[in-house]
């Protein structure tokens, strides 16, 4: 029940994010058709998305990024090198502890869920395969989604978290769109490899 109440506000950010993009951009009608459709943005290289959301001891982590930005490129990964770059892009992004700098409030993960294209593919998924290739249509547009669920003891204490060493292992990402929803209320907020911080 506690997992259904905080999917709430990452079903409610897409549509506020949308809302704000149609104001913004109203003249660029391909972006506002983009923010209609519930996404939270176009797809852009070198930007990427999370959502954080601390609810008593609970912090939920949700990033989402064009594969371009995690792995250098968005095909299916045939060759042995492109195999390569995507296990070790997952390897990174199953450490989300040190991707965003969560050295205090005595946090540990408790379930973490990782999907793309890109791992169905490396997991010789036939389905999911012939389903990529369905939903690529003509474009080559994949992304990378990483959900994290932390079990923080002491929430009190986590003041903030540090992304520059996603940037730092990740440097194809130059910008992250935040949405924070805290017991400090809500914010939006953009971070970059030279201002990686986020304050609760």
């Amino acid at each position: 029940m506690r997992r259904l109440l905080l999917a709430l506000p990452f079903a409610l950010l897409p549509l506020a994010v949308a809302h704000a993009n149609e104001h913004k951009h109203a003249h660029a009608h391909e972006h506002a058709e983009h923010a209609e459709h519930g996404s939270l943005s176009a797809h852009e290289h070198g930007v990427a998305q999370l959502n954080v959301v601390l609810d008593g001891t609970t912090l939920e982590l949700q990033l989402e990024s064009p594969a371009m930005n995690l792995v250098g490129f968005e095909h299916a990964a045939n060759s042995a090198a492109d195999k390569a770059k995507v296990a070790a892009a997952r390897s990174q992004l199953e450490q989300p502890l040190t991707l965003f700098g969560i050295a205090s409030g005595d946090c540990t993960v408790s379930t973490q869920e990782l999907e793309s294209p890109l791992f169905e593919g490396a997991a010789h998924d036939e389905h999911a395969h012939d389903e990529h290739h369905a939903d690529a249509g003509d474009s080559e547009h994949s992304e990378i989604h990483a959900h994290y669920q932390l079990d923080c003891k002491k929430p009190g204490e986590l003041k903030q978290l540090n992304l520059g060493e996603l940037f730092k292992r990740f440097p194809a990402t130059e910008k992250i769109q935040v949405q924070l929803i805290a017991p400090s209320g809500q914010q939006g907020l953009k971070l970059t490899p030279a201002q990686p911080t986020l304050n609760f």
